[in-house]
C-alpha cells in the first residue's frame, strides 16, 4: 500500500505527482537530496532501518546486473520488511515484486542505456507489475539529454551520480550535447559554477555544473507536464542521441502501454512539427475511432472532401466559410488534414482537431501521404456515400485522394471541383455546380448528428444511435444542449462542450446511458456519497477501457453519480491514492 507517494497529473505515462515527506517534493525530481540507503546485504547484513519522514529510505537490498538469470535473482530473494515511513525497494525489472513500498528502484537500470527496445521492454515490464500510484526511481542513468525521455518513459525519480561523474571525467553536459571540457573555448551556460573565468573553470565545478543542468531539466520537463506538452518537447530533444530516437519510436511501438496511460482530451495544443507525430496516441486513436466508431448519418448526400484550415475549428475559417456557401448543406463536408487524417464536420471540436497546429509548407512527406490515404481509404470502407466531391488542390491532398479511388476495395465514383486553388471563384463554382439537384439536409438533422456522432466517438460504435435516438436540442451550435424528445416532461440529457468536443452527462442522460446497450464507462464504489470527486480508495471496480477525461458514471450502495475520469481504470483499482474521478452531479440513493 502506497501511504507517501500521490500522482497529480499524467501526459502519456509522464506523471507529475509528490513525494509527501514532511517536506513534500514534485516530481519528477532529483532523489539525492532526501535518499537514505539502508545499504546492500551482499556485503554485510543490515538491520531494519527505523524510517525517517524527511527521507525516502532505500530497504537493506540485493541488486542484480541487467541479463541475470531467474533462477539467480529467485535463490537470493529479499524479503522487505515494513517501516511506518517512505520507503523504497530495489527490484529489476524483469521480475519486480511488489512489497507495500512507496517507489521502486530499478537496479538494472543502467544496462539498458543505449538500447531502445530493451529498455522500453524493462520499462512496460516493470510498470505493468508495479503499483500504479507507487514512484519508479533510475540510479545512474540521468543526464540533462535523456531525462525527458526517462520521464516520458515512466520515471519518476533520478538521481545525479551520472552527471556527477561525468563531470569529475572532465565531461560538460548540456539539455542536448556533451562536451570535453577541454574542447569548450568558452561555456555555454550562466549557471553559479559557470560564472568563474573559462580558465579557472575546474572539474569539481563541471561536476556542480552538470547537476545544477539536470535540476533545470526536470523543472522544464515538469513544466511540460503541467501543459500537457511534454511530447512536443520530446520529438524535437530525442534528436540529439540516436538512443532517444530509437526510444521515442520503440516505446510509440507499445500503443497499449501508452494508450491507457494518454488522456482522451486536453486543452492543449498538439504541435505537429516532425514525422514521430503521425505515431502520437492522440493521432493514432483519432484515426482508429473515425474508421471504426463514427457513422456517417447523411446517407442522402454525397461526400464534399475540403483541405483543411489554419484556423480552428474548420468552420470559423474564411476558407470554409467560402465551401460552406458553396455547398449549402447538400453534402456531407470531411476535411483532410496532416497529421490528424480525416475530420467529418460533427467532431470538428473533437480532440485532437482543434487543438493541432501543423508546419505548413505546402510540400506533403510521402509518410503523410501515406497516412492520411489510409485513414481515407478505411473512413470510405465503413460509410457510405453515392459519390466524392473532391474540392481539393492539385498537391498532396489530389493524390491522396488519386491513391484512394485506385483502390480495389473503394467502389464509390470521385469528381474533382478544384480548377486552381479551392477558394477562387471559379472552383468554388464548379463546386456549387456539382451538387446542382442536391436535397440539403436541416440545421436540426445537423446538430442531431453532432450529438449522436460525439457519443460514437467518445463512447463506441453505435451508442450515438443507442443514446440520442430521439432528441430535441437547444443554443447555438458548438454550445448545444440535448434533451429527450419535445414534450412537457422533457429532460436534460447532456450538454456539448465546445472547448474539447465532447458531452457532460446529466443524472438522467447517465441513466439512460447504463439502461441501455451502449458500451459502459461504469466506476462502482463502496457504500458512501461522494462530492467533489471519488478518491482511488473508494473504488470497488471501474472498466479497463477508461481513460483520463472520459466521461463516466459512477454507482454504489448509497449513490449513483456522473463525473469525468481522472485516472484511466485499471489505475483506478489498482492505486490507493489519489482522485479517481471528478464528480459532477450525485444522487444519494
Amino acid at each position: 500500500m502506497t501511504e507517501y507517494f500521490e500522482v497529480h497529473e499524467r501526459d502519456g505515462a509522464a506523471r507529475l505527482g509528490e513525494v509527501r515527506l514532511a517536506d513534500p517534493v514534485t516530481t519528477p525530481a532529483l532523489a539525492d537530496p532526501f535518499l537514505a540507503d539502508a545499504g546492500s546485504l551482499w556485503t554485510a547484513d543490515r538491520e531494519v532501518p527505523n524510517g525517517d519522514e524527511n527521507r525516502l529510505t532505500v530497504l537493506p537490498h540485493r541488486s542484480f546486473p541487467a541479463g541475470t538469470r531467474e533462477e539467480v535473482r529467485d535463490s537470493f530473494a529479499v524479503d522487505h520488511p515494513t517501516v511506518d515511513a517512505p520507503t523504497a525497494a530495489v527490484v529489476d525489472s524483469q521480475t519486480p515484486r511488489v512489497v507495500g513500498a512507496d517507489a521502486y528502484v530499478l537496479a538494472d537500470a543502467t544496462g539498458f542505456v543505449g538500447h531502445g527496445e530493451a529498455f522500453r521492454d524493462a520499462m512496460v515490464s516493470a510498470k505493468e507489475t508495479l503499483p500504479p500510484d507507487a514512484a519508479v526511481l533510475v540510479s545512474g542513468i540521468a543526464t540533462p539529454a535523456n531525462v525527458a525521455t526517462l520521464v516520458a518513459a515512466g520515471v519518476d525519480l533520478v538521481d545525479g551520480s551520472l552527471a556527477r561523474t561525468k563531470g569529475t571525467e572532465g565531461r560538460y553536459l548540456t539539455a542536448d550535447a556533451e562536451h570535453f571540457l577541454e574542447d569548450l573555448t568558452e561555456l555555454p551556460c550562466a549557471c553559479p559554477a559557470c560564472s568563474v573565468p573559462r580558465e579557472e573553470f575546474s572539474r569539481v565545478d563541471c561536476a556542480e555544473h552538470n547537476v545544477t543542468v539536470l535540476e533545470a531539466e526536470l523543472r522544464r520537463v515538469r513544466e511540460r507536464v503541467r501543459s500537457g506538452r511534454l511530447r512536443d518537447y520530446l520529438e524535437g530533444q530525442a534528436r540529439h542521441d540516436g538512443w532517444l530516437t530509437a526510444t521515442l519510436r520503440e516505446f510509440d511501438d507499445q500503443w497499449a502501454y501508452l494508450e491507457e496511460r494518454t488522456p482522451v482530451l486536453r486543452s492543449a495544443e498538439l504541435t505537429a512539427a516532425s514525422a514521430e507525430t503521425l505515431d502520437r496516441v492522440e493521432i493514432r486513436r483519432f484515426a482508429d475511432r473515425v474508421t471504426s466508431r463514427y457513422r456517417n448519418r447523411f446517407v442522402d448526400q454525397p461526400l464534399a472532401l475540403v483541405p483543411c484550415s489554419a484556423t480552428k475549428p474548420y468552420s470559423d475559417s474564411q476558407s470554409h466559410g467560402q465551401f460552406h456557401d458553396a455547398i449549402q448543406w447538400r453534402a456531407h463536408t470531411v476535411s483532410m488534414t496532416s497529421p490528424i487524417g480525416v475530420v467529418p464536420q460533427e467532431l470538428e471540436t473533437t480532440y485532437p482537431a482543434q487543438h493541432y497546429d501543423a508546419v505548413v509548407t505546402g510540400d506533403w512527406s510521402e509518410d503523410e501521404i501515406a497516412f492520411v490515404a489510409e485513414v481515407l481509404r478505411r473512413y470510405l470502407t465503413r460509410t457510405e456515400y453515392s459519390r466524392v466531391i473532391a474540392h481539393v488542390p492539385a498537391d498532396g491532398y489530389r493524390e491522396i485522394c488519386e491513391r484512394v479511388e485506385a483502390d480495389p476495395a473503394i467502389d464509390v465514383p470521385f469528381e474533382y471541383t478544384c480548377v486552381d486553388h479551392p477558394t477562387t471563384d471559379e472552383s468554388l463554382g464548379e463546386l456549387n455546380a456539382a451538387l446542382a439537384g442536391e436535397p440539403a439536409y436541416s440545421k436540426r438533422e445537423r446538430e442531431h448528428n453532432t450529438v449522436r456522432a460525439i457519443a460514437d466517438y467518445l463512447i463506441g460504435d453505435g451508442a450515438g444511435d443507442e443514446l440520442f435516438e430521439t432528441i430535441s436540442t437547444t443554443g447555438r451550435y458548438p454550445k448545444l444542449q440535448v434533451w429527450t424528445a419535445d414534450g412537457d416532461d422533457r429532460e436534460q440529457l447532456a450538454t456539448m462542450v465546445p472547448q474539447y468536443g465532447t458531452l457532460s452527462f446529466t443524472l438522467a442522460g447517465a441513466r439512460r446511458w447504463v439502461d441501455s446497450d451502449a458500451p459502459t464507462r461504469r466506476v462502482t464504489i463502496d457504500g458512501f456519497v461522494p462530492h467533489g470527486s471519488v478518491l482511488a480508495p473508494g473504488v470497488v471496480d471501474a472498466d479497463d477501457g477508461i481513460r483520463v477525461g472520459d466521461e463516466v458514471v459512477i454507482e454504489g450502495p448509497k449513490a449513483f453519480a456522473v463525473g469525468r475520469a481522472e485516472m484511466s481504470g485499471p489505475e483506478m483499482v489498482g492505486s490507493t491514492r489519489g482522485v479517481a474521478s471528478e464528480v459532477r452531479h450525485v444522487d444519494a440513493k
